[in-house]
């Protein structure tokens, strides 16, 4: 695999980490805000179903607050306080996956350029989960202006690594938008399976699926 690739790129969330050991510190706020996250869910559905004129966060927020029939600026601002930055703390208590560390210097070793594309933002969380200093290119989706599984981002990736799609191989946990959205984009996937995740065994877009880091690592330096 290695003659193949020349870049390889994570998503974050669910990713790097296991996505449970965020929710259990946040089970609180989602008890307190439910309704807020639930209308941000089905914002953030609306805004990958179709595309909308104007910046992705006022659009964000404006779709919230009709669902909340709350003024949208109010909204912006407790989504950007409570959301946005309120949860970036908490990663400095989460665990990653074993052996993350490990594959990424090896891949590094190995002359591979590392990126990351996310649809929340990455910044705050990779410092505190001690990941800050790996990566070549880090992206938020949201800067695009869309959302996974849109090829808009992945092709910002692309462009940002000045490396071929087929060039670069995509890993992430989510096949909905991770694995297809990257497939459709024209970059190699590859899917992490959670323990606890009902994903099917057999998977047409994801060229490799593995539980364990060390086995990426071998598939990738193969």
């Amino acid at each position: 695999m290695r003659q193949d690739l020349d870049a390889v790129a994570f998503d974050l969330d669910g990713t790097l980490y296991p996505n449970y050991r965020f929710y259990i510190r946040i089970l609180p706020f989602i008890i307190r805000e439910h309704r807020l996250l639930r209308a941000m869910g089905a914002a953030r559905d609306t805004l990958r179903s179709a595309a909308q004129e104007g910046r992705f966060y006022d659009i964000q927020a404006r779709i919230m607050a009709d669902i909340l029939k709350d003024d949208p600026e109010k909204i912006y601002t407790k989504t950007e306080q409570l959301i946005y930055r309120g949860w970036e703390p908490l990663f400095k208590k989460v665990r990653l996956f074993p052996h993350v560390h490990e594959t990424l210097s090896d891949f590094k070793s190995e002359g591979l350029k590392l990126a990351l594309l996310s649809d929340f933002p990455p910044l705050k969380k990779l410092e505190y989960l001690g990941l800050a200093d790996y990566w070549d290119v880090v992206l938020c989706s949201e800067e695009t202006g869309r959302l996974k599984p849109d090829p808009l981002p992945f092709m910002a990736l692309s462009q940002s690594l000045k490396t071929a799609p087929q060039r670069i191989l995509y890993v992430g946990n989510s096949v909905e938008y991770d694995i297809k959205g990257a497939k459709n984009a024209g970059f190699k996937t590859a899917l992490i399976r959670n323990p606890w995740s009902h994903i099917p065994r057999n998977i047409p877009e994801a060229d490799f699926i593995f539980k364990d880091y060390r086995q990426l690592r071998r598939y990738v330096l193969s």
